[in-house]
């Protein structure tokens, strides 16, 4: 720079080698040269294999090539890149090694063609060449063709053939493990061995029945693969024990007693089983109906061991699958294990007549009541915790000893009743209630005047129900309200309570109640004529409901009434019997008697407002549709005109 001093300017030549590194502390490394082989190498990498020659152009080999194959274009020629002898040391080599790697490419491409047969086929040429062709040498050539064809396509069938089977199998299979763990969800599995094996008994809900109960998982192969699967195809099958196959259940009947009982055999009863719901498993209704069977075994065989240890005044008699129990006299109650396997053959050759269906339905449902109640019992008898020096029961037990308690009180305390005596209780239950509801309708259809009417209470126990009965006139029930009764249905007797609160206990025959019910009905219409005489302004002289006079009643006792009008001039006395029926009569002033002599006695004429004899009113030949109306009629006709 002009006015400056001057700056001194060091420049060195460029350097030969190439610097590799610099260390830290300024040491620079550098590339050594590059030997004759490593260059030669790297002029060797440089070729490019893949351009174009002068030489192809030129030589006659190449010329040969384009003429032989005819795929060479003239314009790929004038674009490839030229390089002078000179500069290019490797050309010959390059040009040579590319024309070998040309043709054992082709070579590679033919011999597969050959070998594998699958683009073409090679056959030999026929050495005649004049001549036509025979036809039978072109039909042989086209079905050697069609053979191959078909063969080829048959393999490829086959192929498919065996994938469609393999994912039918793997599909069948998972089908298999999803039923197994849905069973596994709902029924107790255990694996033994190979083998799945279930259990049906309720030994885990507290069950002492010594039967096994055990099912096996199989796996459903019977189905054919090349055909459809049906829809209800179930790839899980369960294989059960031979006795519990089919269906069963416990008939509860009562009936009057056999003629004989030698005559009574097996029962052999069969139902309609109920149609499985839609969309249940096949396997799950055969191990419902398995389970089914085996619980009804064990309500039997529990019934059949207490009828022979229990000691009754009659004892219990076991014929074979049937049970005999005599609650009452002419009677006979009959349990039954009705098994069927399905056989149709068995079917066949016992035909019966279809007899009237006397099940009691509610007795089966508390015998599977009472046997869960039993298991439940069971389950729960684990010895709790108790103090060493006395045993730890019930508090009246305990008494025992301070209160001197004997044998028979003890064992009263200790009683507990069996499956068998409280089916017999609840079966004497339902007998006595639906004959007693019988009663009430045979004679509500018989008699019309007067009314009985039953109100039954839904709530009820399995050893004792209610009814209400009423006794009303029609058309008159807010007046005739008297007789109200509340019947108590036990087991072997009737405890009637009255609307004043007396109580009388009737047996268990059914004369009885209805003699009680007939006499209740005759003393009806009796209190029915005292309200109607107060409702008419008449008054009663007279009541009585057990009449001591008069005729006597084989059923109950006769009742009686007398009734006078305001004025005192008529009177009315009535005496209804149950059997006897009713009898009105009606007693005139001795003015209005024309039938009466004349005394010498009676002189003042004061004696003639006196009532004369009685006289009987044709009841039968009266008007109204009851007695109540009839005798508001007759009150109506004798009561004077103000």
């Amino acid at each position: 720079m002009s006015g400056g001093p001057a700056v001194r300017v060091s420049i060195e030549s460029a350097c030969e080698k190439q610097v590799q590194e610099v260390s830290l502390d300024g040491i620079e490394t550098y590339v050594q040269p590059l030997s004759m082989s490593q260059n030669l190498a790297k002029l060797a990498q440089r070729i490019d294999f893949g351009q174009g020659s002068d030489s192809e152009e030129e030589g006659g080999d190449g010329t040969s090539r384009e003429q032989e194959w005819g795929k060479q274009e003239p314009e790929e020629d004038e674009a490839t890149v030229k390089f002078q002898p000179s500069l290019w040391p490797w050309d010959s080599v390059r040009n040579n090694l590319r024309s070998a790697l040309t043709e054992m490419c082709v070579l590679y491409d033919v011999l597969s063609v050959v070998k594998e047969k699958k683009y073409m086929t090679l056959d030999p040429v026929s050495q005649e060449l004049t001549g036509k062709t025979p036809q039978v040498f072109q039909l042989i050539s086209k079905k050697k063709s069609l053979a191959t064809a078909a063969q080829m396509l048959l393999k490829g069938a086959d192929k498919l053939s065996k994938s469609v089977a393999e994912n039918q199998e793997n599909r069948r299979q998972r089908d298999f493990n999803s039923e197994l763990l849905r069973l596994r969800s709902q029924w107790k599995l255990r694996k033994v061995g190979d083998k799945i094996l279930g259990d049906l008994s309720y030994r885990s809900a507290g069950s002492l029945f010594p039967h096994h109960g055990t099912f096996e998982v199989i796996k459903n192969t019977d189905i054919d693969l090349d055909k459809k699967i049906p829809e209800d195809y179930c790839p899980l099958d369960v294989q059960i024990p031979s006795d519990l196959e089919g269906s069963a259940y416990i008939k509860v009947s009562i009936q009057k007693q056999a003629p004989d009982i030698g005559d009574l055999g097996t029962v052999n009863l069969f139902r309609r089983q109920p149609k499985a719901k839609a969309g249940t498993q096949p396997w799950h209704v055969k191990l419902e109906a398995a389970q089914n069977v085996l619980l009804c075994k064990e309500i039997f065989a529990q019934l059949s061991r207490e009828a022979v240890q229990i000691k009754s005044q009659i004892p219990h008699i076991v014929v074979k699958n049937q049970i005999i129990s005599q609650p009452f006299p002419g009677l006979q109650l009959s349990i039954s294990l009705c098994h069927s396997t399905g056989d149709r053959k068995n079917q066949r050759a016992s035909p019966e007549k279809p007899k009237p269906d006397d099940h009691l339905y509610v007795l089966e449902h508390n015998l599977h009541q009472l046997m869960r109640e039993f298991h439940k019992q069971t389950l729960s008898s684990i010895v709790m915790p108790h103090p060493a020096s006395a045993p730890f029961g019930h508090k009246r037990l305990r008494l025992a000893g301070p209160m001197a308690y004997d044998k028979a009180e003890i064992a009263s305390l200790q009683q507990n009743e069996g499956l068998l005596e409280k089916v017999i209780k609840q079966a004497k239950h339902i007998f006595l209630r639906s004959r007693t509801a019988r009663t009430i309708d045979t004679l509500a259809s018989r008699i019309e005047d007067p009314q009985i009417q039953a109100h039954w209470s839904n709530i009820n126990d399995v050893y004792e129900s209610s009814v209400k009965v009423l006794i009303t006139s029609q058309g008159y029930e807010q007046i005739c309200k008297s007789i109200q009764l509340q019947l108590n249905i036990g087991v072997e007797q009737i405890k009637v309570v009255h609307r004043d609160g007396r109580v009388i206990t009737l047996s268990h025959q059914e004369q009885e109640l209805q003699d009680f019910l007939l006499s209740q009905m005759s003393q009806h219409q009796v209190h029915a004529v005292q309200q109607l005489a107060k409702v008419m302004g008449w008054h009663v002289l007279s009541f009585s409901n057990h009449v001591g006079l008069g005729s006597v009643e084989s059923i109950g006792n006769a009742s009686a009434i007398t009734v006078a009008s305001s004025n005192g001039e008529y009177s009315i006395s009535v005496r209804n019997g149950p059997e006897s029926g009713c009898k009105v009569m009606v007693q005139f002033p001795r003015n209005r008697c024309k039938d009466l002599p004349k005394s010498d006695v009676i002189q003042d004429n004061k004696w003639n407002h006196l009532r004369g004899p009685h006289k009987e009113v044709h009841w039968s030949k009266m008007e109204g549709r009851n007695f109540v109306y009839k005798m508001e009629l007759l009150m109506a006709a004798l009561t004077p005109c103000p």
